[in-house]
């Protein structure tokens, strides 16, 4: 694949790969974006071994699932995801509304399982489908429906309390 295919190819991808990451990352912005950066290396890097398979979003976006899989691997143990992440440090005053808008909804995404997380995030943030989720996830599409169902009631049960 050529360096103008590929970009061709990333251009339109990037801001929902950034809002996939944004939602597994729990609103944490620099990790969300640093995530992302390091996804499209190691697309371009693997590039050439795309073979169209599968569509080119979907084969970019496992790319970044296993890099936040990566990322929460090298977390150290004895911390949190509560503890670890940026984003529930008060904003700046001029920043405070647009800061805040979804931190009840990404604090309850930071208590459910990832894979939870994961297939909610592409089911109901970017309306991906459940044969997709499967793929980029790497599991049966039963089990992406069980884990919709479980994480909608975890989800539910985080956001009443």
């Amino acid at each position: 694949m050529t360096r103008e295919r590929f970009i061709e190819l990333v251009r339109p991808e990037q801001e929902p790969l950034r809002r996939f990451l944004l939602g597994l990352c729990c609103g944490d912005s620099a990790t969300a974006d640093d995530l992302a950066q390091d996804a499209l290396v190691r697309a371009y890097v693997a590039s050439g071994s795309f073979m169209g398979l599968s569509k080119f979003r979907t084969w970019l976006f496992r790319i970044a699932y296993n890099c936040f899989i990566d990322h929460t691997r090298r977390r150290p143990a004895n911390l949190s995801p509560m503890e670890d992440g940026p984003e529930l440090k008060a904003p700046a005053p001029d920043s405070a509304d647009s800061a805040f808008r979804y931190q009840q909804l990404y604090m309850a995404l930071e208590r459910i399982p990832q894979k939870e997380r994961a297939a909610i995030v592409l089911f109901y943030f970017e309306d991906r489908s459940i044969k997709e989720i499967a793929s980029i996830l790497g599991m049966p599409a039963g089990t992406v429906k069980y884990h919709l169902s479980t994480g909608r009631t975890h989800l539910r049960e985080k956001l009443t309390l």
